[in-house]
């Protein structure tokens, strides 16, 4: 007698469609290209539906290396970074680089898992709970939503892309059940229910149609009101933020419009050329810089915080604005704060500077900008210190002899001295972590994601201290043969915090930790290494190493007198 073996009538058929597999649609659907994340037990049926998709996954090794990475691959090239992550320690412990983020108005869209819908926030000790983990999260995003149900996946998704292109960007963080994941969303709306709907707006990578959500456009009036306020000023100042990071050639004739000194912050660096004659660079925080804004009559900011991290970066409180302020923001918020506006706009940067050259057209100013500038970059120069030009030599060196090259630095001194007198050749070519929430171990992950967003070359500036957050990320650009050059900047130990400590009287304790022996470290990551000890020696290595199939370490000591003579012949604004 034969005996058939049946299958219980009870057990659940696989949906034809779970809501882990409608998620990645959408994402395609929005143009998402690039999800960094680690798989965990709670998260693998968000992979399901990759493989149907044009979404490329990238596995870093620790949830703080996906979201500096996330972080760079956005900063790069302008398209979202978005992350798959784990319930529980995943989120703890990518919380660092969402922080970072915020700061820095960087969109970002973090995926997660939660406990099962009847488990969250029971307290019972399930694998990976936390008490409230969207309260947590919440604190350190624009939004943190919870999808209890399948239908609700295309609205939260929409909401969240609607924050990234209509208002200020940061990151937002949408969690999931585990058994929402697996769900069935066959009767959930989709994608191609879309695809010809909205047909006046534009298409993306994909061929697809997609409702664009736009930043408001500036009060015809205001723009007014603030040319009719130019026509009393006699001294006036233009400060670029990062918010304008997108503008066109329009910010460049603006400042040639008002005839005006302009300041860039660290993230609005390559909005004006170099040697642009009405360009100051990033130099606000210095005595110099300084002095022309304070002088000021009428100062135009457009897309900044107007913050410390970008105005007082020796945090002595000296920056001051005395003339009439004007700010141009897409954050009604940030419009009041830290100096309130005389005149407050409500918009994005690129129609508002349109709009005031539009308005400006064919009007001869002439505020002898010029010569005041002049005078100002020659104080500057006076002021530079040995260490400061040879490291500005350095970065400058790497920048005419790279074409295109990114460089994308951690908490590190070649760093601070270039967010003042390095000189960008184009927008989103240099950014840092020393900005905002101001984070060690940033340089290396997002310089991975910045070099898989952009297709450039990218340099990452890193101290021997700072590497070791997250050296194991080298590994990933070992695996995805990435030519990436770490520039790594040793001074054995945290020296700029040593450098405060010996300056306050301090006693020198947890600064002068033991550096590692960093070749056969890289070695062992799949990296090459090089002592680099000569100038002539740095440019034959990048003609042979930017073009390799490996990330390579370049390790300079702070002490070198290579960089002290490289510095003799270094000019600012060039």
């Amino acid at each position: 007698m034969t005996q058939t073996l049946q299958t219980s009538s009870s057990a659940p058929a696989k949906p034809s469609l779970t809501c882990g597999e409608l998620l990645v649609q959408w994402l395609e659907y929005y143009g998402v290209e690039t999800v960094f994340g680690i798989p965990g037990v709670h998260t693998v049926e968000l992979y399901r539906g990759l493989p149907n998709t044009n979404i490329r996954h990238v596995t870093p090794r620790h949830e703080q290396g996906a979201g500096f990475m996330a972080d760079g691959y956005y900063r790069a090239s302008g398209k979202v970074g978005v992350c798959f992550i784990i319930t529980g320690p995943g989120m703890t412990n990518i919380m660092t680089a969402m922080a970072q983020a915020l700061a820095d108005s960087i969109p970002m869209l973090v995926i997660s898992s939660v406990n099962k819908v009847a488990d969250t926030g029971s307290g019972e000790g399930h694998l990976h709970e936390l008490h409230d983990q969207q309260g947590m999260v919440s604190k350190v995003t624009l939004m943190s939503k919870t999808i209890w149900q399948p239908e609700s996946l295309p609205k939260v998704i929409a909401e969240a892309f609607a924050l990234f292109n209509g208002a200020r960007p940061g990151p937002v963080h949408i969690q999931l059940p585990i058994d929402v994941i697996t769900a069935d969303a066959s009767h959930v709306a989709k994608p191609s229910n879309y695809l010809n709907k909205f047909v006046k707006n534009s298409t993306d990578a994909h061929g697809l149609t997609l409702p664009q959500v736009m930043r408001p456009l500036p009060n015809p009036a205001q723009l007014d009101l603030i040319v009719e306020s130019l026509k009393a000023a006699k001294n006036p100042v233009i400060l670029y933020g990062g918010g304008c990071v997108d503008v066109d050639h329009d910010a460049q004739k603006l400042a040639e419009l008002i005839d005006a000194p302009t300041f860039l912050t660290i993230n609005a660096k390559g909005l004006l050329p170099p040697s642009h004659p009405l360009s100051l660079g990033s130099n606000q925080s210095l005595e110099a810089g300084r002095a022309v804004i304070s002088e000021a009559d009428w100062v135009l900011a457009i897309g900044t915080e107007l913050s410390e991290t970008d105005y007082d970066v020796f945090f002595n409180g000296e920056f001051k604005i005395n003339g009439t302020l004007i700010r141009i923001d897409c954050d009604a918020q940030q419009l009041q704060r830290p100096f309130r506006a005389d005149i407050a706009v409500l918009s994005d940067a690129q129609m508002a500077v349109s709009g005031l050259c539009s308005r400006l057209k064919g009007q001869v100013l002439n505020h002898q900008a010029v010569s005041r500038v002049n005078e100002a970059k020659q104080a500057l120069l006076a002021g530079m210190t040995p260490d400061f030009a040879g490291q500005n030599a350095l970065l400058q060196l790497i920048r005419d002899e790279v074409k295109d090259v990114i460089f994308v630095g951690d908490s590190t001194q070649p760093v601070y001295s270039g967010n003042l007198g390095f000189e960008a050749l184009a927008t989103r070519r240099w950014f840092n972590s020393s900005t905002g929430f101001g984070t060690l171990g940033y340089g290396l992950p997002a310089a991975i994601g910045a070099m898989i967003g952009s297709n450039s070359a990218v340099v990452s500036l890193i101290g021997d201290g700072g590497i070791q957050f997250t050296i194991a990320e080298l590994i990933c650009a070992a695996e995805l043969e990435l030519p990436l050059i770490v520039l790594l900047w040793n001074n054995q130990g945290y020296g700029e915090i040593r450098r405060y400590m010996e300056e306050g009287g301090l006693p020198l304790i947890g600064v002068n930790i033991k550096t590692p022996n960093f070749e056969p470290l890289a070695a062992g990551f799949g990296a090459g290494y090089r002592r680099i000890t000569a100038k002539q020696q740095l440019l034959d290595a990048l003609k042979e190493d930017i073009k390799g199939k490996q990330p390579i370490i370049y390790e300079v000591d702070e002490a070198d007198d290579f960089l002290i003579e490289m510095g003799k012949t270094f000019t600012c604004f060039s």
